[in-house]
């Protein structure tokens, strides 16, 4: 098992933000990574702050050495892929060849809407993110690249300097079964799944093998991992403002959210809660935080459970 901080860069400093990222690099977590949002998640108002996805990876890799870097995850009509693949080849750069690409569809309404991006029917959000992940892929590990599709094209396209990995990972974030499962089993190296109970992390993968082996490709070639909503208390001191934070970060939807993937309680129950996953299949839990920033919960999971799972 492994584990990885996901960072919802919202309403907080860069100052707090390089202040997580060293942390998490020295604190046991192998995977570090940013959101892609221009307004606040879950949306609210349009008010709070965000930083750019890209440029906070950029970030983490000159200030980490450890971790492998990434983002779940880039929406892919937010940008073109040919000019996403070439900052994300200068991100493995400078990071020496530690990048992870995560790539979606693109959910968000009120960004599309406020920028001008269009908001397609998801059928073409879908289209676009599979004619993407394509893109991506023959650009970071081709010399030389052409592609034909609806919505993107390449004519002998270059990306250079070549990434220091012969091939980057490319992960595709989502649960839809019939299509961002197949695009995963189809075109990725992973597969993550935010916010789900054990019991549906634990169905979605059989959809995925089932994808895999359609396709003649081995289910076990792709790995899985989930990422968790953070609300944990390192005490029982802690457990009310928790439970606060928690509800002011999902708001109306914090009832239903307790039935999918949330990390509440104390280590305890986090232990417990893991170890569910890990049998379910997870081979890493990514845990997801808002501000404002639980450092006492942040080192009580770093000290009780990435050492109980680590070595697993």
């Amino acid at each position: 098992m492994q584990f990885g901080l996901h960072i919802g860069q919202q309403n907080i400093t860069m100052d707090e933000c390089r202040r997580l990222w060293r942390w998490a690099d020295t604190a046991g977590f192998d995977w570090v990574d940013v959101w892609d949002h221009f307004y606040e998640a879950p949306p609210i108002d349009g008010e709070g702050s965000c930083f750019e996805a890209t440029t906070c990876m950029a970030a983490i890799a000159c200030e980490t050495t450890n971790c492998r870097i990434g983002v779940l995850v880039l929406g892919m009509n937010y940008r073109h892929p040919a000019v996403l693949a070439n900052a994300l080849v200068t991100i493995d750069h400078l990071s020496g060849g530690r990048l992870e690409i995560g790539l979606g569809a693109g959910w968000h309404e009120m960004e599309y809407r406020a920028y001008g991006i269009p908001f397609r029917p998801i059928k073409e959000r879908m289209d676009m993110l599979e004619e993407g992940v394509q893109v991506v892929r023959l650009l970071t590990t081709q010399e030389r690249s052409n592609f034909e599709g609806k919505y993107y094209r390449l004519e002998n396209a270059a990306c250079k300097p070549r990434p220091v990995q012969a091939r980057p990972r490319i992960w595709i974030g989502g649960n839809g079964e019939k299509r961002t499962l197949r695009i995963a089993a189809r075109h990725a190296d992973g597969w993550t799944r935010p916010y789900t109970s054990p019991g549906e992390f634990k169905r979605l993968p059989g959809v995925l093998d089932m994808w895999c082996e359609k396709g003649g490709r081995a289910p076990a070639s792709i790995e899985r991992n989930v990422n968790l909503s953070f609300h944990m208390a390192a005490n029982a001191s802690g457990l009310a403002a928790a439970e606060q934070q928690y509800r002011d970060t999902w708001g109306a939807a914090a009832e239903p959210m307790r039935a999918r993937g949330v990390v509440t309680g104390l280590p305890d129950q986090a232990l417990d809660l893991v170890s569910r996953y890990a049998e379910a299949g997870a081979a890493r839990v990514n845990i997801a935080i808002r501000p404002p920033v639980d450092w006492d919960a942040l080192h009580a999971w770093a000290e009780t459970v990435i050492p109980a799972f680590a070595k697993k």
